[in-house]
């Protein structure tokens, strides 16, 4: 699975011009999950997300986690982070999983994140054509692949 999480003072999704969901200070994650990444990929990522330690303190220190800072979380399944762009200029998605594996990892991402924050972490809708709007703040954005952890 890879993210990529952004440190936001907002950040919202719509869908067909109709606002579906917005958080206000917090963490804006694009989630995308490849074909053999596990239950244990969503796990340890959303544990790294929680804890990822990218707000500022009192002495402007990047040292707060999202739990810290009392920040929210709005994550949004997007297959093109697995885009290979190794030959030609189309990019191809064959190493995207497809619904059957995504669905769930996405899920258990966001219950994994909620349970860790206790907060609901706020989604997108998984295969929808969504309009995504934040408000990077630093700006600060992080790229984790669970496939590269050791």
């Amino acid at each position: 699975m890879r993210l990529v999480i952004q440190r936001v003072t907002h950040s919202s999704v719509s869908i067909e011009g109709t606002l579906h969901s917005e958080i206000g200070h917090g963490l804006m994650v694009l989630v995308g999950v490849a074909v053999g990444d596990t239950p244990d990929d969503a796990r340890w990522l959303a544990a790294k997300t929680a804890a990822m330690r990218i707000f500022p303190d009192e002495a402007g220190v990047m040292n707060r986690s999202v739990i810290d800072a009392g920040g929210e979380i709005l994550a949004v399944s997007q297959f093109t982070l697995n885009a290979s762009t190794r030959k030609g200029n189309r990019p191809s998605y064959i190493h995207a999983a497809g619904h059957d594996l995504a669905i769930p990892l996405y899920e258990l991402y966001c219950d994994e994140c909620a349970a860790l924050i206790n907060k609901p972490v706020k989604r997108g809708v998984f295969g929808a054509d969504m309009q995504v709007e934040l408000v990077n703040d630093g700006p600060v954005t992080i790229v984790i692949d669970s496939k590269l952890r050791e």
